[in-house]
Protein backbone atom coordinates (compact mmCIF):
# COMPACT_ATOMS: atom_id res chain seq x y z
CA UNK A 1 0.00 0.00 0.00
CA UNK A 2 1.14 3.49 -0.90
CA UNK A 3 0.45 6.29 1.66
CA UNK A 4 1.97 8.78 -0.44
CA UNK A 5 -0.76 8.61 -3.10
CA UNK A 6 -3.53 7.75 -0.58
CA UNK A 7 -3.36 10.74 1.51
CA UNK A 8 -5.59 13.61 0.71
CA UNK A 9 -3.12 16.23 0.73
CA UNK A 10 -5.84 19.02 1.24
CA UNK A 11 -5.61 17.51 4.83
CA UNK A 12 -3.11 17.45 5.57
CA UNK A 13 -2.24 18.20 9.53
CA UNK A 14 -0.89 21.69 10.02
CA UNK A 15 1.16 21.17 12.76
CA UNK A 16 2.75 17.26 13.22
CA UNK A 17 4.92 16.84 16.08
CA UNK A 18 7.53 13.70 16.10
CA UNK A 19 9.22 11.94 19.18
CA UNK A 20 12.34 10.69 17.33
CA UNK A 21 13.17 7.63 19.11
CA UNK A 22 14.97 4.50 18.37
CA UNK A 23 18.73 5.50 16.90
CA UNK A 24 20.46 3.54 20.41
CA UNK A 25 18.54 0.77 19.83
CA UNK A 26 18.58 0.26 15.94
CA UNK A 27 22.63 0.70 16.27
CA UNK A 28 22.65 -1.64 18.99
CA UNK A 29 20.39 -4.07 17.03
CA UNK A 30 23.10 -3.83 14.14
CA UNK A 31 26.59 -3.73 16.47
CA UNK A 32 26.89 -0.46 16.26
CA UNK A 33 27.80 2.22 18.79
CA UNK A 34 25.31 3.83 19.91
CA UNK A 35 26.57 7.41 18.62
CA UNK A 36 26.33 5.60 14.62
CA UNK A 37 22.55 5.55 15.60
CA UNK A 38 22.43 9.41 16.25
CA UNK A 39 24.10 10.01 13.06
CA UNK A 40 21.79 7.68 10.83
CA UNK A 41 18.93 9.46 12.57
CA UNK A 42 20.59 13.29 12.13
CA UNK A 43 20.50 12.94 8.13
CA UNK A 44 16.72 11.33 8.79
CA UNK A 45 15.79 14.67 10.10
CA UNK A 46 16.73 16.86 7.11
CA UNK A 47 15.01 14.19 4.80
CA UNK A 48 11.77 14.67 6.70
CA UNK A 49 11.84 18.43 6.61
CA UNK A 50 11.88 18.65 3.48
CA UNK A 51 9.52 15.50 2.91
CA UNK A 52 7.39 17.66 5.30
CA UNK A 53 7.50 21.12 3.71
CA UNK A 54 6.28 19.30 0.41
CA UNK A 55 3.17 17.82 1.92
CA UNK A 56 2.29 21.56 2.86
CA UNK A 57 3.05 20.82 6.45
CA UNK A 58 2.95 24.50 8.47
CA UNK A 59 4.72 23.56 11.27
CA UNK A 60 6.97 20.87 11.92
CA UNK A 61 8.48 19.86 15.62
CA UNK A 62 10.80 17.50 16.71
CA UNK A 63 11.65 16.07 19.94
CA UNK A 64 15.84 15.90 19.79
CA UNK A 65 16.95 16.06 23.45
CA UNK A 66 14.63 15.89 26.72
CA UNK A 67 15.87 17.69 29.57
CA UNK A 68 16.54 14.54 31.63
CA UNK A 69 18.39 12.98 28.45
CA UNK A 70 21.67 15.16 29.90
CA UNK A 71 21.31 12.41 32.58
CA UNK A 72 23.06 10.15 29.73
CA UNK A 73 26.22 8.67 29.49
CA UNK A 74 28.90 11.80 29.40
CA UNK A 75 30.32 10.80 26.38
CA UNK A 76 27.23 10.19 24.28
CA UNK A 77 25.82 13.83 25.28
CA UNK A 78 28.74 14.93 24.12
CA UNK A 79 28.91 13.22 20.98
CA UNK A 80 25.51 14.29 20.58
CA UNK A 81 26.19 17.83 20.96
CA UNK A 82 29.07 17.78 18.44
CA UNK A 83 25.93 16.12 16.27
CA UNK A 84 24.01 18.93 16.88
CA UNK A 85 26.43 21.30 15.25
CA UNK A 86 28.07 19.40 12.44
CA UNK A 87 24.52 18.71 11.34
CA UNK A 88 22.48 22.20 11.38
CA UNK A 89 22.57 22.86 7.65
CA UNK A 90 21.41 26.51 7.11
CA UNK A 91 21.12 26.12 2.97
CA UNK A 92 18.84 23.64 3.78
CA UNK A 93 16.00 25.81 5.25
CA UNK A 94 16.92 28.79 3.00
CA UNK A 95 16.34 26.66 -0.11
CA UNK A 96 12.76 25.23 0.79
CA UNK A 97 12.25 28.68 2.40
CA UNK A 98 12.12 27.40 6.13
CA UNK A 99 12.10 29.23 9.06
CA UNK A 100 13.96 27.62 11.80
CA UNK A 101 13.26 27.88 15.41
CA UNK A 102 14.07 26.59 18.83
CA UNK A 103 12.27 25.28 22.15
CA UNK A 104 14.28 24.74 25.41
CA UNK A 105 16.72 25.72 27.82
CA UNK A 106 19.15 26.48 25.23
CA UNK A 107 21.43 28.15 28.36
CA UNK A 108 22.01 24.42 28.83
CA UNK A 109 23.57 24.25 25.86
CA UNK A 110 27.64 24.62 24.46
CA UNK A 111 28.00 27.54 23.49
CA UNK A 112 29.20 27.05 19.70
CA UNK A 113 25.69 24.97 19.59
CA UNK A 114 23.74 27.88 20.86
CA UNK A 115 25.62 30.49 18.47
CA UNK A 116 24.72 28.45 15.38
CA UNK A 117 21.44 27.50 16.21
CA UNK A 118 21.19 31.87 16.70
CA UNK A 119 22.74 32.26 13.41
CA UNK A 120 20.72 29.82 11.98
CA UNK A 121 17.50 31.28 13.49
CA UNK A 122 18.33 34.94 12.59
CA UNK A 123 18.99 34.11 9.02
CA UNK A 124 15.87 32.08 7.98
CA UNK A 125 13.33 34.78 10.18
CA UNK A 126 11.68 35.89 7.15
CA UNK A 127 11.15 32.34 5.61
CA UNK A 128 7.37 31.28 5.11
CA UNK A 129 6.96 28.14 3.82
CA UNK A 130 7.37 25.87 7.21
CA UNK A 131 8.33 26.70 10.31
CA UNK A 132 10.80 23.65 11.53
CA UNK A 133 11.07 23.82 15.04
CA UNK A 134 13.96 22.06 17.50
CA UNK A 135 12.79 21.26 21.05
CA UNK A 136 16.18 20.23 22.92
CA UNK A 137 16.60 20.38 25.94
CA UNK A 138 12.99 20.41 26.38
CA UNK A 139 10.21 19.57 28.94
CA UNK A 140 6.76 19.93 28.94
CA UNK A 141 6.99 20.25 32.85
CA UNK A 142 9.68 22.97 32.80
CA UNK A 143 7.59 24.81 30.20
CA UNK A 144 4.74 24.60 31.98
CA UNK A 145 6.79 25.64 35.49
CA UNK A 146 8.50 28.84 33.88
CA UNK A 147 4.66 30.14 32.01
CA UNK A 148 3.48 30.01 35.64
CA UNK A 149 6.36 31.79 36.88
CA UNK A 150 5.90 34.25 34.54
CA UNK A 151 1.86 34.85 35.19
CA UNK A 152 2.77 34.57 38.93
CA UNK A 153 5.56 37.84 38.37
CA UNK A 154 2.32 39.18 35.88
CA UNK A 155 -0.37 39.01 39.14
CA UNK A 156 2.59 40.31 41.83
CA UNK A 157 3.06 43.37 39.47
CA UNK A 158 -0.19 44.19 39.33
CA UNK A 159 -0.37 43.38 35.78
CA UNK A 160 -3.21 40.55 36.23
CA UNK A 161 -5.67 39.66 38.39
CA UNK A 162 -5.82 36.29 40.28
CA UNK A 163 -9.25 35.72 39.14
CA UNK A 164 -8.37 36.39 35.81
CA UNK A 165 -6.06 33.89 34.84
CA UNK A 166 -7.62 31.40 32.50
CA UNK A 167 -5.82 28.56 30.02
CA UNK A 168 -5.55 31.37 27.33
CA UNK A 169 -2.48 32.91 29.75
CA UNK A 170 -0.92 29.44 29.79
CA UNK A 171 -1.02 29.38 25.80
CA UNK A 172 0.41 32.71 25.85
CA UNK A 173 3.20 32.27 28.44
CA UNK A 174 4.40 29.34 26.62
CA UNK A 175 7.80 28.87 24.72
CA UNK A 176 5.28 27.42 21.98
CA UNK A 177 2.97 30.66 21.84
CA UNK A 178 4.24 31.34 18.03
CA UNK A 179 2.50 28.30 17.02
CA UNK A 180 -0.77 26.19 17.01
CA UNK A 181 -0.99 23.51 18.94
CA UNK A 182 -0.25 20.08 17.47
CA UNK A 183 -2.98 18.09 15.47
CA UNK A 184 -0.74 15.34 15.14
CA UNK A 185 1.81 13.95 17.59
CA UNK A 186 3.73 10.71 16.27
CA UNK A 187 6.19 8.71 18.25
CA UNK A 188 8.84 5.99 16.75
CA UNK A 189 10.66 3.03 18.13
CA UNK A 190 7.49 1.05 19.58
CA UNK A 191 7.84 2.98 23.03
CA UNK A 192 3.91 4.08 23.57
CA UNK A 193 4.03 7.03 25.92
CA UNK A 194 4.55 11.05 25.71
CA UNK A 195 7.67 11.43 27.86
CA UNK A 196 7.54 15.02 29.13
CA UNK A 197 6.59 16.42 25.41
CA UNK A 198 4.12 19.03 24.62
CA UNK A 199 1.74 17.92 27.20
CA UNK A 200 -0.13 21.17 27.54
CA UNK A 201 -0.28 21.81 24.16
CA UNK A 202 -1.16 17.90 22.96
CA UNK A 203 -4.57 17.66 25.05
CA UNK A 204 -6.13 17.11 21.91
CA UNK A 205 -3.41 16.12 19.58
CA UNK A 206 -4.03 12.82 17.51
CA UNK A 207 -1.29 10.31 18.83
CA UNK A 208 0.26 7.60 16.44
CA UNK A 209 3.06 5.22 17.56
CA UNK A 210 5.00 3.82 14.71
CA UNK A 211 7.03 0.64 14.66
CA UNK A 212 9.61 1.53 13.00
CA UNK A 213 12.99 3.34 14.47
CA UNK A 214 14.03 7.04 13.56
CA UNK A 215 16.94 5.76 11.57
CA UNK A 216 14.10 3.63 9.49
CA UNK A 217 11.40 6.74 9.21
CA UNK A 218 10.72 8.00 5.67
CA UNK A 219 8.10 9.63 3.44
CA UNK A 220 6.47 6.22 3.21
CA UNK A 221 6.07 5.88 7.14
CA UNK A 222 5.06 9.78 7.55
CA UNK A 223 2.55 9.89 5.13
CA UNK A 224 1.15 6.05 6.94
CA UNK A 225 0.78 8.68 10.12
CA UNK A 226 -0.87 11.25 8.13
CA UNK A 227 -3.47 8.60 6.52
CA UNK A 228 -4.17 6.94 9.65
CA UNK A 229 -5.00 10.44 11.13
CA UNK A 230 -7.34 11.69 8.00
CA UNK A 231 -9.37 8.50 9.06
CA UNK A 232 -10.41 9.56 12.30
CA UNK A 233 -12.95 11.93 13.76
CA UNK A 234 -11.81 14.69 16.08
CA UNK A 235 -14.69 15.38 17.95
CA UNK A 236 -12.99 17.93 21.00
CA UNK A 237 -15.45 16.32 23.49
CA UNK A 238 -18.58 16.16 21.45
CA UNK A 239 -20.52 13.64 19.91
CA UNK A 240 -19.66 12.18 16.67
CA UNK A 241 -23.46 13.63 15.28
CA UNK A 242 -22.23 17.04 16.91
CA UNK A 243 -18.98 17.10 14.26
CA UNK A 244 -20.33 15.85 11.30
CA UNK A 245 -23.27 18.73 11.10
Amino acid sequence: MNFVDLIDRERVPEHIAIIMDGNGRWAQQRGLPRTDGHQAGAAVVRRIAEDAVQLGVRYLTLYTFSTENWNRPADEVAALMVLLFDSMEEEIFIKNNIRFSVIGEMEKLPERVRERFQKCMERTAGNTRMTFVLAISYSAKWEITEAVRRIAAKVQDGELQLHDINDKHIDENLSTAFMPDPELLIRTGREQRLSNFLLWQCAYSELYFSEVMWPEFDKEELCKAIYSYQQRQRRFGKIGEQVTK
